[in-house]
């Protein structure tokens, strides 16, 4: 019986195949389908299939390819379109078009029909601020900041990975929908269908990959600045939490605790004892996390080892050098290097280097930090990675670089891994990736944009995320407006899966472009007011936690984030698909987090389909309708459905 659907004209050939549920695999390529390219699919498992001439269908899911050539996809129940095939053009080019690159290479296009009510999600992150993709035109290159994750789930009742690492674009235009990949040997994707949006990233997480369980120390307060410069300064900052009786759990060493980019290695002399320091913080519940780069400096013990192993990224013209940044005792900026994330022997000598001075020392969180990697300028043409022409696969890097690291840890016997990295791609989250939001101001109008990043994070298969509380491009700590900036970014950041206080404070100290060290950033630093509704705010997510953990928990099966959308819960409340200045954390909290400076009171949609309590009043309220409350600075206006209870309110000890 045939399991697979074939089209061929000429030397263009298509296969349709089941991988998965509801799912299939659609590849298209000039005289053959190839099976060894990079992309982010896991092996299926087996579902039942019919092929009937032109006509696949598995389970809600019917694909049909007429004599042209033409693919659409339906849903079997309904018969309802999901996905169709439009050419640009009644001659040429056609919905898929192959342009010759070169050596085996093509630019190809893949173009669908376009709708005007359809909402697109997912895709990533992206600063651009807006929730709903529709109308957008999005690179797909990695960026610090601009994270590509080429799934996007659509109100139409599908979602679709592109499944090429390849540099490109994708356009959600009034007159089509065209993904491109600016050079690659055949185009791949994915599609899956459902009856709600959560059956879509369930489909998602099988086919790419579940996140782990994460871990228990994980959860709690991160502190975090640009940068802790010695030992004793970070412990005698991890020291006065304790004295003040604030909770943490992990506190971090940013980068230049080198003497060169590429050491992998302390520099002793501001940092004495790292064994020690680890066991200090650890006996009293706090983890270290340490901040890792990619990029080999020429000045490092390494490169050279490392160069002529073939273990570096190579360019296609000129040096094999991808960045310029200042290193050793001199002002100006040099030529660096990337570590080949792609080559697995590259990915065991950074091990090797990790384990040797960091993990010996009790070190089990690493901060993948410019993990892009950050190439200035950006030139992917040029690169040449041991997967592939940077053309091909340069998207993959962060994922393979998350995947070194976790695959080391869990061969040493760890069972709980996560890596804070810039950057993902598809199935970053089997690796433990935890993505954070990248370099972005301190301003309110980036905080609302991470809100809309955070939705569309969630609706990429990446359950952990976060941000920089406060915004890492400067803010002053004693400047009022930044402190009413930092309080509603810390009511935001308590209700995201990691809770984290990173920036570049002012004053700042820089040289040749790069921040050195910048002003204070513990919870102390704000100011009295501040310091009063960070602290409350920091113990109601100390209470939260168990219910965050066992959200996850459930997440790791049905692929659920723990950030979630309205419409991932109430898909049939047609008002949930264009809310995107709130989230629900877990099932059973309604989080509306205040985004405008001066506000006091905020509007807030309750979705159609359950009961809302306002946490402050206790009114509760019938879905399906938008209240007005109040939310003075030290609040944020918190809902719970139905008959949840959850400890919002401190407790008699607190009070």
């Amino acid at each position: 019986m045939a399991t697979r659907l074939i089209w061929q004209r000429g030397h263009h050939v298509l296969a349709v195949e089941p991988w998965g549920e509801d799912s299939v695999r659609v590849r298209a390529g000039m005289h053959a389908i190839r099976d060894d390219l990079p992309g982010a699919l896991l092996p299926p498992s087996p579902v039942d299939c019919t092929v009937d001439g032109q006509t696949l269908v598995n389970g809600r899911l019917r694909v049909s390819v007429d004599d042209d050539g033409l693919l659409t996809a339906a849903r079997t129940d309904t018969g309802e379109e999901l996905l169709r095939e439009e050419p640009a053009h009644f001659w040429w080019p056609g919905p898929r078009h192959f342009e010759s690159a070169g050596h085996g290479t093509y630019r190809i296009e893949q173009r669908f029909a376009a709708h005007d009510d359809e909402r697109v999600y997912g895709l990533g992150q992206h600063g651009h601020g807006r929730f709903d993709q529709k109308g957008m035109v999005l690179d797909l290159q990695q960026r610090n900041g601009e994270v590509t994750i080429p799934f996007a789930v659509s109100s139409r009742g599908y979602g679709l990975l592109w499944n090429t690492p390849a540099v490109g674009r994708v356009e959600f235009a009034v007159n089509g929908t065209r993904w491109v990949a600016d050079r690659a040997r055949q185009l791949d994707y994915w599609l899956t269908t459902g009856e709600t949006p959560a059956d879509i990233l369930r489909h998602y997480a099988d086919a790419t990959g579940h996140a782990p369980r994460l871990p228990g120390w994980a959860s709690g307060f991160w502190q975090s600045k640009l940068r802790y410069r010695t030992q004793d300064e970070l412990l005698a900052v991890a020291a006065e939490y304790a004295r003040r009786g604030l909770p943490l759990s992990v506190i971090v060493v940013d980068y230049l605790h080198w003497k060169h980019l590429g050491d992998w290695l302390w520099d002793a002399e501001d940092w004495p004892d790292p064994r020690a320091m680890v066991e200090t913080l650890r006996g009293n519940g706090v983890e270290l996390a340490v901040s890792v780069w990619p990029s080999v400096s020429p000045l490092s013990a390494n490169y050279a080892p490392m160069r002529a192993a073939g273990l570096l990224v190579a360019t296609e013209d000129g040096a094999a050098v991808q960045a310029e940044w200042p290193d050793g005792d001199g002002e100006s900026p040099i030529g660096v290097a990337f570590y080949d994330a792609t080559d697995p022997r590259a990915r065991s000598y950074l091990w090797e280097l990790l384990h040797e001075h960091y993990y010996k020392a009790g070190v089990r969180a690493f901060w993948l930090d410019a993990c892009e990697p950050e190439t200035r300028p950006g030139q992917p043409h040029n690169l040449r990675y041991a997967a592939g022409p940077g053309s091909e696969v340069a998207n993959l890097y962060p994922r393979e670089h998350a995947r070194g690291v976790y695959e080391h840890l869990v061969a040493h016997g760890e069972t709980e891994v996560l890596s804070l990295v810039r950057s993902a791609w598809a199935g970053s989250q089997r690796f433990g990736a935890a993505l954070w939001s990248g370099d972005i101001p301190a301003t309110f109008a980036a905080l609302a944009a991470s809100v809309r990043a955070g939705l569309n994070v969630a609706l990429s298969g990446i359950p952990w995320w976060t941000t920089d509380i406060g915004g890492f491009h400067g803010g002053d700590p004693d400047d009022p407006a930044f402190r009413e900036l930092v309080v509603r970014w810390f009511q935001f950041g308590a209700f995201c899966p990691l809770f984290r206080l990173h920036g570049h404070r002012e004053p700042r100290a820089a040289r040749a472009g790069v921040g050195v060290s910048g002003g204070p950033n513990e919870v102390w630093s704000f100011g009295p007011e501040a310091y009063a509704a960070v602290t409350a705010v920091m113990h109601l997510r100390e209470r939260l936690r168990p219910y965050l953990h066992e959200q996850l928990r459930q997440g790791e099966t049905t692929g659920l984030p723990l950030m979630r959308p309205l419409l991932l819960e109430f898909p049939g409340d047609p008002a949930a698909w264009d809310v995107d200045d709130q989230f629900l954390f877990g099932r059973d909290l309604l989080v509306a987090p205040v985004l405008s400076p001066g506000a006091v009171r905020r509007e807030v949609y309750l979705p159609d389909g359950a009961a809302w309590t306002h946490t402050d009043t206790g009114t509760t309220y019938s879905g399906g309708t938008s209240v007005t409350v109040d939310a003075p600075l030290d609040r944020i206006p918190l809902f719970l459905r139905d008959e949840a209870r959850l400890p919002i309110a401190p407790s008699a000890l607190e009070e």
